[in-house]
């Protein structure tokens, strides 16, 4: 589970974390999530390949968090096909939610095409994603 601690720079006037950094927090998490899970997203860019945000979903701010807070994230995949990867986020303050949201995500070659997750492409980076697809 990744952690983030709210800096004085990401609130707002009334001394609450901005809504926008949200946004920041969950690549924070998403990229520690990857390396957690054995792919280092920097080793995805050496080797040619780049996953956009393609859309971001289902974003609920639930509870405020302010300066000095250390809000624990946790990344869930959502849904897996060979273009399209959905991430789940469950940011908690002391144990209560206080965020969730999702992001989509495909899978582009540096010249922008797209590249599928497959047996052939990228084999164990597909077999990690769909065993980690949450049940439902």
């Amino acid at each position: 589970m990744y952690q983030h601690h709210v800096q004085y720079y990401e609130t707002d006037k009334m001394g609450i974390t901005h809504h926008s950094n949200y946004i920041r927090f969950m690549e924070e998490a998403r990229l520690a999530f990857f390396k957690d899970i054995g792919f280092d997203y920097m080793e995805f860019e050496r080797l040619g390949l780049v996953s956009p945000v393609v859309a971001l979903n289902n974003i609920r701010y639930k509870k405020p968090s302010t300066v000095d807070d250390v809000i624990a994230i946790e990344v869930k995949v959502k849904a897996f096909n060979p273009f399209v990867l959905t991430l789940h986020y469950v940011m908690t303050l002391e144990g209560t939610v206080i965020f969730e949201g999702d992001s989509e995500h495909c899978f582009l070659s540096k010249e922008g095409k797209m590249v599928p997750i497959t047996e052939k492409t990228f084999p164990a980076l597909r077999e990690k994603l769909l065993e980690l697809v949450e049940k439902e």
